[in-house]
Formats: C-alpha cells, structure tokens, sequence
C-alpha cells in the first residue's frame, strides 16, 4: 500500500511506534503530523509504544521540542516506564534484585531510576544489578566494543542486567546508532542473566491498550521494526503495519520475502507514516 488512510476506517484505535515510524530523532518525518492530525479529526485514538529508556514525561518533552504536541496523541507508553514500575512496584524478576545500582547509560536517564530507594554506585563490583539504558555520551553510541570493561566487570561480578530498552539500534538522523539491547544481547551471549521489558514483549500492550481503550480486534500497531513491532503486535494478538522508513529502509518488493522469513504477516506495508 502507498498511503495509512485507506487502512484508518477498519481501526479504533492505533498503537505508533516513535523513533522510526514517527521521527528521526530529530525531527518529524514528512507527512506524519498531518497523519496524526487525521486520525485525531476522525475520533481516533493514538498512543505511542516506545522502546526509548525514559519514562513519559521526558518523552512528550521531546515530542513538544519536535512541535509533536499532546493534542495529537491519548498517551505515551514506554521501555522505560516498564522498568520504572518494576523497580518500584518490586514486580516479577524485580523483587530480587538489591539496592544498590551501577548505570549504563547517559544522565538524561536517570529518570528510569532517581526517584526510587536506590544507591547508584561507580564501580560494577559494588553493585546489586548493571541497569543498561545504552551507550553514554562520553564512549558515544557508535561501538559497542568500548563498552567491554563495564561489561565484562559486571559478568565477573555475577550481577543481573536490567535492560531498560530492547532495541539493537536505531538511525538518528540518517546515522545508525546502537541502543541498550545490543549491549544486552552481548551481556546474555557471555552467560549474563538480563532481565528485559518493552517490545517484543507481549505484556508491555496490556497497559497500552488500558489507555486507548479500544479493544485489540479494533486496534492496529504501526511499527518500523520486524524484531520488536512487528513480532511484538503478533504476540499480543494484534494486526500490524509494518513502515519502510526506520532502520528496515530498504526496496518495498523486498520487504514481503523478509517478513515471512520470520513468520510474521503484517496487514500493510508501507513506504512511511503517511496519510
């Protein structure tokens, strides 16, 4: 399909994707605020699902500098708040982990953590759990080979990881950067113990669909990741439209054959989030 509105009528509600789908980074992607627009206009209901390790206020924040202003969605559901509510909330994996701290990951972060009972700690040795929010801003997001000493230092440790977004990378801005799910996946490839949330996981649509309030035969993901968006809406239950425009950017006629290599079926696949 070249356009999203042919698809908007058979839907209530719409989960979105953000980075990928809905921006660079950077900067909304062409057409999409108009499309966010129509779907507001139509009675729709949007909420974003993203992988991004900060909780919803940073994210509308950001929105808001992009001129992605609150009119235009219902509610923001991320990676981050997940694990903000389990290391609050004590939930699941969470109730054994210590209280002591060392973070991977740029200040800006640290709202996944800063507000709870816990001591954040500069040595991995010294610490209960490595929370992993991705590359910081001082070895930057380029290598992830920089990040083996912290790595390593936690594994001699014997600590757990908790991932705070499963991403593998990302492209900001034209450039491919890594995300903290990378790093995790090299964490657990070495016989790290990683405890993970966001997409694919089934259970992060269930607080998503509470705030669009739609039910999921009525409800469609629009997503740029086969690995995460796509796999995630099929193990949710939910359709899917796949978006060319994130880091699967590639020859549309291409995008069929690699969607059914991984067994997943998309209702639509489009060239990018336009109406």
């Amino acid at each position: 399909m070249s356009s999203f509105g042919q698809l908007a009528q058979n839907y209530d509600g719409f989960i979105v994707d953000l980075w990928g789908v809905v921006h660079d980074g950077v900067k909304p992607y062409p057409g999409v605020l108009d499309c966010l627009s129509r779907l507001r206009d139509a009675g729709k209901t949007v909420v974003f699902l993203s992988n991004a390790p900060r909780r919803p206020h940073a994210i509308a924040a950001t929105l808001g500098a992009m001129g992605i202003s609150p009119h235009l969605y219902t509610g923001i559901m991320s990676s981050g708040e997940a694990v903000y509510l389990g290391l609050r909330d004590r939930t699941d994996e969470f109730a054994t982990l210590g209280t002591k701290l060392y973070h991977l990951g740029p200040d800006r972060d640290r709202g996944v953590f800063d507000t709870l009972n816990f001591e954040q700690v500069d040595d991995p040795a010294a610490a209960d759990f490595l929370l992993n929010t991705g590359p910081d801003d001082i070895l930057g997001p380029q290598d992830p080979d920089l990040y083996a000493p912290v790595l390593k230092a936690a594994l001699q440790a014997g600590i757990p990881m908790v991932c705070a977004n499963p991403d593998l990378e990302v492209v900001r801005d034209g450039v491919r950067i890594i995300c903290a799910g990378l790093l995790a996946e090299y964490y657990k490839a070495d016989g790290g113990t990683v405890i993970q949330r966001g997409k694919p996981d089934p259970a992060i649509y269930t607080p998503t669909l509470a705030m669009l309030g739609t039910s999921r035969e009525r409800t469609l993901a629009i997503g740029d990741s086969l690995r995460t968006d796509i796999a995630g809406a099929k193990a949710a239950g939910i359709a899917s439209c796949w978006v060319l425009s994130g880091i699967h950017a590639l020859h549309p006629e291409a995008a069929p054959e690699e969607a059914a290599q991984m067994d997943l079926m998309p209702v639509s696949i489009l060239p990018s989030f336009i109406w």
